[in-house]
């Protein structure tokens, strides 16, 4: 789907993204990374219908003379749909020659964590005024080994209920209120049939792989 936005907005974010801590190492610096705004040049210009179709004139239908022009342009990644559920996956791997090498580095996670610099202004299910869209950790998957052999275990929250959450999931109502603390409840490691409760500190000085942050509404 392509769409006209004004330029002023089409890259402005629901909170600002220049007040984050972005300490390397950090989720935050990951998906500030990953949502930053890339500049399309050279070979990487973008087909331009509009130009393409203004050089050629609306009567030349004809493929063989037509001349594709390309522009310069701008691309960023936001999120339009905040969803009930957030699935982190951290790339644990990396080409080293014609190896695949397994990444170690700890990379810092918080309890709860606010995707509005990362969401467009224009987000779909965010009450109009909002500026914080915020998620509580509840899970976390964590390999340890090399890439040819290793263990999964996983760190999940036992908690109660979360009504509001239910609500989004099911019916794709969001309530007005949000809470910002993260839902209250006691970690676990599981280790194939081992399960050992573990404190909170320990879940966020784990290797993670995989994390798995629920709304907070």
């Amino acid at each position: 789907e392509v769409s006209t936005e004004d330029p002023e907005t089409a890259f402005c974010t629901l909170a600002n993204r220049e007040e984050l801590n972005l300490e390397e190492g950090s989720i935050h610096h990951c998906l500030y990374q990953f949502t930053r705004n890339e500049k399309l040049t050279e070979t990487n210009k973008l087909l331009c219908d509009v130009c393409t179709q203004g050089h050629n004139g609306p009567k030349n239908n004809i493929k063989s003379e037509k001349k594709c022009i390309y522009t310069n342009a701008k691309k960023q990644m936001l999120i339009s749909l905040a969803p009930p559920i957030l699935t982190l996956h951290l790339k644990r791997f990396q080409q080293a020659g014609f190896n695949l090498r397994k990444v170690n580095r700890h990379i810092k996670f918080p309890e709860v964590i606010d995707l509005a610099p990362f969401c467009t202004t224009k987000c779909k299910n965010v009450p109009e005024g909002n500026t914080k869209v915020l998620y509580s950790l509840y899970g976390v998957v964590e390999h340890s080994g090399t890439m040819r052999s290793g263990h999964y275990t996983a760190y999940a929250k036992m908690r109660s209920m979360n009504n509001h959450l239910s609500d989004l999931v099911l019916r794709g109502q969001c309530p007005q209120a949000l809470e910002t603390e993260p839902v209250k409840g006691q970690w676990f490691h599981i280790s194939d049939t081992h399960v050992q409760a573990v404190s909170a500190s320990k879940v966020l000085s784990s290797q993670a792989y995989l994390l798995f942050y629920e709304r907070l509404l």
